[in-house]
């Protein structure tokens, strides 16, 4: 069963977001100008299926729960910064992102920014473990709550809190047999341009 929700939200929740909160604070946000921001993730599989996944909480969009990942720095890569954001959040060094999974883009304040990120999602390979060394700081500056493995029944399960990309779920099904099945290489993943996904909005069956 997944984790129940917890609200972390102020009672204003976008008192932080610089001097949107006249009205209807939400209104004004879905008619605001966004700035553009790429960033990067990495959905790490156990031998299991099961995926890592970390809950993080946002002004905006509330508790969640998504992929090791984040913005990408001046000069990179979607791939390196993939491979950066894990590293930090993780402690994984062993780790190396693989095939690109999926891009999609969706709306968050970020540091009180409203932005329309455009993410890339690769897959990755790994034990089932725990970060490793010392990733509070950055988990608090990111505003982690916490984290665990979520296998395919977790995933399933329509109660709790949010996942990024709502559509997790069917696209690791999807991939997860030719991603770890057999010894030697996997099979190749065709990428999916999920496009703009409104955060409220969640794919049918969910």
């Amino acid at each position: 069963m997944r984790a129940p929700a917890v609200n972390h939200r102020p009672e204003n929740p976008l008192d932080t977001v610089g001097g949107l909160c006249h009205g209807d604070p939400m209104r004004n946000l879905r008619t605001v100008a966004r700035t553009p921001r790429q960033a990067a993730r990495t959905a790490v599989l156990d031998p299991d299926g099961a995926v890592f996944l970390l809950r993080s909480d946002n002004v905006e969009v509330g508790v969640h729960w998504t992929m090791p990942g984040g913005g990408l720095e001046a000069g990179e890569s979607p791939a390196e910064g993939a491979r950066r954001e894990l590293w930090e959040e993780t402690g994984w060094t062993d780790l190396e992102p693989g095939p690109l999974l999926c891009t999609w883009e969706h709306d968050f304040t970020w540091h009180g920014i409203p932005v329309r990120q455009h993410e890339h999602i690769f897959l990755g390979r790994g034990p089932g473990r725990g970060p490793v060394g010392d990733v509070s700081a950055v988990h608090t500056a990111d505003k982690i709550l916490g984290w665990r493995w979520w296998t395919p029944a977790d995933l399933a399960d329509e109660n709790g809190d949010a996942l990024w990309p709502p559509q997790l779920p069917q696209l690791l099904d999807s991939v997860r047999e030719v991603w770890l099945g057999g010894a030697g290489s996997p099979a190749p993943v065709q990428p999916v341009d999920l496009g703009y996904v409104p955060n409220s909005t969640r794919p049918a069956g969910r």
